[in-house]
């Protein structure tokens, strides 16, 4: 069996559920690495499996003056010394088939944009790397339209494939997350990730100095959306971390704190705890018949 293979049974079993975690996009390697050890020390320390992330270019940002971080080439030097060094698997995401190759030699786990679920070539081609792919749905999909995009993959060669729900567009500036998705996403017969983090944004929903928009964000909800993405059962949760959102220069409005990371890490192990045993225990979860 493949290393591919065998972490992706490892998050596939991985009990409560499994960690993908990090800053939004690499901001220094100094600081990747200072929160790396940090990340990897207290999920560790709780016994959760983790997956370091954190993005090389943020490609599709808001405005084109938006920080995008250092690139494919040094980005993915830093991604390989944060393995290396702190002994942790990688995802990382990918923006055009071109990149898929180079991303594929350093990431165990290549993320597929929300914005880009559907594009065919795209999936394929990271598909052909043999890493696990983690596809986020659109914020414009169904979550059926899951289903086939997990396919695409499969149809590609690679049967290592997860979904990740990241909300909802809800009118024009804002994003909900209906938690229906989390059960009828379990269509594409994979684990289902919950993006925690993302699905609080708000799409060019924050004015700027100046003139022009930025994504807005809610971050005081992520913990009510993390409870209820753990008592549905999700397999894992994607979370982007900082030391410092506020000063964060991508994404700070839903990147949460690096001082109350595991105390919500806590909170969702217990919960799930409670979940989990409810339905083995109390729960007959035999369809009802209406």
């Amino acid at each position: 069996m493949d290393s591919s293979s065998i972490l992706y049974n490892q998050l596939k079993t991985a009990e409560p559920f499994f960690v993908l975690a990090g800053p939004n996009v690499i901001e220094s390697e100094e600081h990747i690495l200072n929160m790396a050890k940090h990340i990897k020390a207290i999920t560790t320390k709780l016994g959760l499996p983790l997956v370091f992330k954190s993005s090389f270019d943020k490609a599709n940002r808001t405005s084109s003056k938006s920080f995008r971080g250092p690139g494919l080439a040094e980005g993915l030097k830093i991604l390989e010394r944060v393995k290396t060094t702190y002994d942790i698997p990688i995802v990382t995401d990918v923006h055009e088939t071109i990149q898929c190759e180079a991303v594929g030699r350093v990431a165990d786990i290549i993320q597929i944009p929300a914005f880009l679920c559907r594009q065919t070539d795209l999936l394929v081609a990271a598909a052909k790397t043999g890493k696990i792919i983690n596809i986020k749905k659109g914020q414009f999909c169904a979550p059926s339209v899951m289903a086939n995009s997990a396919e695409k993959i499969r149809m590609a060669g690679n049967e290592n494939v997860m979904v990740c729900e990241r909300g909802t567009m809800f009118g024009y500036n804002d994003l909900i997350v209906d938690p229906r998705n989390f059960e009828w996403m379990r269509e594409a017969n994979c684990p289902v990730v919950a993006d925690i983090t993302h699905s609080l944004q708000q799409p060019a929903g924050r004015k700027l100095e100046g003139g022009g928009v930025a994504s807005g964000g809610l971050r005081e909800l992520i913990p009510c959306i993390a409870r209820t993405a753990v008592a549905v059962g999700v397999d894992g949760i994607f979370m982007e971390v900082h030391n410092d959102p506020l000063n964060a220069p991508v994404d700070g409005p839903t990147q949460w704190p690096l001082r109350h990371f595991e105390e919500l890490l806590k909170e969702l192990m217990e919960i799930a705890r409670v979940s989990k045993g409810k339905q083995q225990d109390q729960i007959d979860l035999t369809p009802f018949s209406l």
